[in-house]
């Protein structure tokens, strides 16, 4: 009789902390896998605590409950199939990123991580141990291997357990989304197939935390690299995987395999799902913001409505004698194409008391940049006591190209909680309104059709904070910004590379330079999703006090 193994796959979102509903959530799996007659339920990396938890690990009380409520667990589901957990671990003074094996009611056994990743957002050599290389498990019929993350990335662990007499691969993940991530991870898992002969089964967690969000993507692939299944982008999913021994060794049945969508949607949908979880798992109901009648503003109120319903949106309008009558316009009809809330706040006469209170230290003095920021600051003033008086979050909205050189008010337009639009460069959101006037998606709670007005697109972009005044007028065109930025910021070329590719020496040392003195902006900012890698905050970490400038 040919031998079978069934593996439930629960693909679910954790919350960092709240070990009573991580654990609620592996218990209903659970249940779902011994009705399916499975012989194994798996969850993703680190799920007991929620990924990632950073210096949380290393505070004991922390550890030891997420490894009591891993003990409660196995003696909860102690008849059934057996459950693969991901927690950390403290094991005498070491502290260890563990897979725990639990059947019969207790511990069968615990991998240890070995490779820690410590790049990008990662930090692990900083919090874990490194463990030893382990061999397989046996969970008859099967003996199965479970390298951890960022394990399966290198050869070493996998081809020792195909040598240790593993049948299949089984990868836990806390992998975050970023802009094409899902081509790499599948090249990486294809050379461990490769290489050892093994079907893998690569389980992804969904959801987000703080900046990032995990975006599942799991998939099983069988010797050669063949698909044979792989679970949608985000969303939350429990499939059962049938293996069946053969000659050959055992494969993998083949299952629904998802399709995913473009660069473009995963991107919004995931600056959706950022701003959603973040809200939901911080406890804020609903959000403002002020609309300004520009594109950054009208893609995060879009935003915010596809991801908590417009009727949680308050949209304010906060205008000074600068603000055009059109801005006003183009504000209001973005508003009320997506359903939420616009106000008017006029801060003319808030102004005005600034400006008269000042007068006395500032007599004899030009106006300039201050007398500006004044309006900025008394707009992020405004909000933040609304924010206060109604228990609504406050939504920051600066773009990527405007984080990067500065061209924001520290304690003004940068006052907010989060800011779903941080990783994205100012060309794409141009593009990104495009894309979700033309589409709409059953995840997205606000109405369907144009809802950023076309003027709003067109328009060329500005601070509206003096008379005829144009982003142009201080920064070079966006298209020409963006790809200085992708340069310096995203890819680290040197100046004389940026040069090389065609741009104006004095304007990449002037953009160079911004994006320095700026440092201490961003150090302050609030949070906001990470598209790439090589966000602002723990992709990219440089002091605030730095003299250097690159001379070449």
């Amino acid at each position: 009789m040919t031998q079978k193994f069934r593996l439930t796959l629960a693909q679910l979102n954790p919350t960092v902390g709240d070990f009573a509903g991580n654990a609620a959530k592996a218990r209903d799996a659970w249940g779902r896998a011994t009705e399916a007659g499975a012989q194994m339920l798996a969850l993703p990396e680190m799920f007991m605590t929620g990924y990632q938890v950073q210096d949380l690990a290393m505070k004991p009380a922390f550890t030891e409950h997420a490894t009591r409520m891993v003990d409660e667990l196995a003696q909860a589901c102690a008849d059934g199939p057996a459950i693969g957990i991901g927690h950390p671990l403290m094991q005498g003074d070491k502290l260890y990123n563990a897979y725990s094996i639990l059947k019969g009611g207790k511990v069968a056994t615990r991998v240890l991580k070995h490779e820690l990743p410590n790049f990008n957002v990662f930090d692990e050599k900083r919090v874990y141990e490194r463990g030893p290389i382990q061999g397989p498990y046996a969970l008859d019929p099967m003996r199965i291997g479970t390298p951890i993350c960022e394990d399966a990335w290198h050869e070493d662990v996998s081809e020792t357990l195909a040598e240790s007499g593993a049948q299949m691969l089984l990868v836990p993940n806390g992998s975050p989304y970023f802009r094409n991530k899902h081509d790499i991870r599948i090249g990486h898992m294809v050379s461990r197939v490769v290489e050892t002969g093994l079907p893998l089964v690569y389980l992804n967690m969904v959801g987000g935390q703080d900046d990032q969000v995990f975006d599942g993507c799991s998939f099983v692939l069988n010797p050669g690299g063949e698909l044979a299944l792989q679970l949608p982008a985000f969303d939350e999913a429990i499939v059962h995987v049938d293996f069946e021994e053969t000659t050959d060794g055992w494969r993998a049945l083949p299952g629904e395999k998802h399709v995913h969508p473009d660069e473009w949607e995963l991107d919004y949908r995931m600056m959706v799902e950022s701003l959603r979880d973040y809200m939901g798992k911080t406890g804020f109901k609903k959000v403002l913001l002020g609309m300004s009648g520009g594109i950054d503003s009208a893609l995060v109120a879009t935003i915010a409505c596809d991801a908590l319903g417009s009727e949680n949106v308050r949209c304010v309008m906060l205008p000074s004698e600068y603000t055009s009558e059109h801005s006003l316009e183009d504000a209001s009809e973005c508003a009320n194409a997506l359903g939420a809330r616009i106000d008017t706040v006029p801060i003319a006469g808030p102004r005005e008391a600034v400006t008269e209170a000042l007068a006395p230290l500032m007599e004899g003095t030009k106006p300039d940049v201050t007398e500006e920021n004044i309006q900025s600051r008394l707009r992020g003033l405004m909000l933040m006591a609304l924010s206060n008086k109604f228990g609504e979050m406050l939504l920051t909205t600066g773009n990527k190209s405007e984080v990067a050189v500065g061209y924001a008010t520290i304690y003004g337009d940068m006052s907010g909680g989060y800011n779903p639009i941080k990783d994205l460069y100012k060309m794409r959101v141009f593009e990104t309104c495009r894309w979700r006037n033309a589409h709409h998606r059953p995840w997205m709670a606000g109405p369907a059709g144009e809802v950023i007005p076309q003027r709003i697109i067109d328009k060329p972009p500005s601070a509206e904070l003096r008379p005829d005044q144009k982003d142009e007028d201080s920064l070079p065109p966006y298209e020409v910004l963006d790809d200085i930025l992708d340069r310096l910021v995203d890819r680290e070329q040197s100046v004389a590379e940026v040069v090389a590719a065609g741009h104006e020496r004095e304007v990449v040392k002037k953009i160079e330079h911004l994006i320095y003195i700026s440092e201490y902006k961003r150090f302050q900012s609030a949070p906001g999703a990470r598209l790439t890698n090589r966000a602002f905050w723990l992709d990219r970490r440089y002091p605030i006090v730095n003299r250097w400038r690159d001379e070449g």
